[in-house]
């Protein structure tokens, strides 16, 4: 990725912030930060810019709704940097890391499915509070099983103030039952703890779907954002030479 500089007509600060909507300020540090090559300087100090800087501010510019404004940056400084594999391996583990967001949607879309089949009454009732033996055997899991989920922030049973014991409520019965689907999934405990975490900022199962769906809405548009970032980046490898 040599650099071939195309003249052109000079572009001042004010001409690529105008045409992309943003202040002259902004335009100075993208250059600053590596995200624009470094610009040419006038007898008197002042910036010049050729099409090729307006072709990087728009390849940025694109690659950011997809990467995040973090891997953007690093994407478009390897670039002017002459890095191709560092380039390609940036962009890589973006997509990987999408990739890895669809499975685990996948798993809690799964995972809820399933437990729209294990919520049969037993022997021990499925409202109201339970304790940890009761819970444990309903899930066929010991009880030190759920003091570990505890600890890793998985269920947050209260304690009972005159016994100590721990008191399961329903919202924490159904966050046992949504990690026991996951770890049969494979899921870590680390992975686990965030999506228990949507469940109880959701509201419970039921408002999840609803989030489930705008997360399938995002998840959609950003592979979009990425194939919109990837035909501006192109362009501008080109523009380089």
């Amino acid at each position: 990725m040599g650099l071939n500089l195309q003249t052109g007509s000079r572009l001042r600060p004010v001409d690529l912030a105008r045409e992309h909507g943003l202040s002259t300020q902004a335009v100075r540090n993208y250059e600053a930060a590596g995200i624009l090559p470094a610009a040419a300087r006038t007898p008197h100090g002042h910036r010049t810019y050729t099409s090729l800087h307006e072709r990087a501010l728009r390849a940025f510019l694109a690659l950011v709704p997809g990467h995040g404004h973090g891997t953007a940056t690093s994407i478009m400084r390897a670039v002017n940097e002459g890095e191709a594999e560092e380039t390609f391996r940036l962009i890589d583990e973006s997509h990987a890391q999408l990739l890895d967001d669809r499975r685990t949607l996948q798993a809690v879309e799964r995972a809820l499915h399933d437990l729209r089949f294990t919520q049969a009454p037993g022997p021990e009732p499925t409202t109201g509070e339970t304790h940890i033996g009761p819970l444990a055997r309903r899930l066929g899991l010991r009880p030190a099983t759920l003091r570990k989920w505890e600890r890793a922030g998985l269920v947050s049973p209260r304690r009972d103030p005159r016994t100590g014991y721990r008191v399961y409520t329903e919202a924490d019965v159904r966050d046992a039952r949504l990690a026991h689907q996951l770890r049969r999934g494979g899921y870590l405990l680390e992975q686990i703890a965030p999506l228990i975490a949507q469940v109880r900022a959701a509201g419970g199962l039921e408002p999840l779907e609803s989030a489930l769906r705008d997360w399938h809405t995002r998840l959609s548009t950003r592979a979009r954002a990425m194939l919109t970032g990837a035909a501006e980046l192109e362009a501008y490898l080109r523009a380089r030479g």
